[in-house]
């Protein structure tokens, strides 16, 4: 978690509790705004990613048969 991240937190959990839910509002509205079909991958993600797909045990999405 991001130095940032742990900083909002901090001061959300100082508001009232009526505030820290307009102010949970608001951020979702910014993650929509920023990633409307949550496809986006954060930089955290990514690194998940790319060391996941580094590991041979991983099974790619086009050899799995969905139906």
């Amino acid at each position: 978690m991001s130095t940032a991240t742990k900083e909002m937190i901090d001061l959300m959990e100082i508001l009232p509790e009526s505030d820290q839910n307009l102010a949970l509002e608001l951020v979702r509205k910014l993650v929509l705004a920023w990633d409307p079909d949550f496809t986006k991958l954060t930089s955290a993600e990514r690194k998940e990613l790319d060391e996941a797909m580094e590991d041979p045990e991983t099974v790619p999405h086009d050899a799995i048969n969905w139906d």
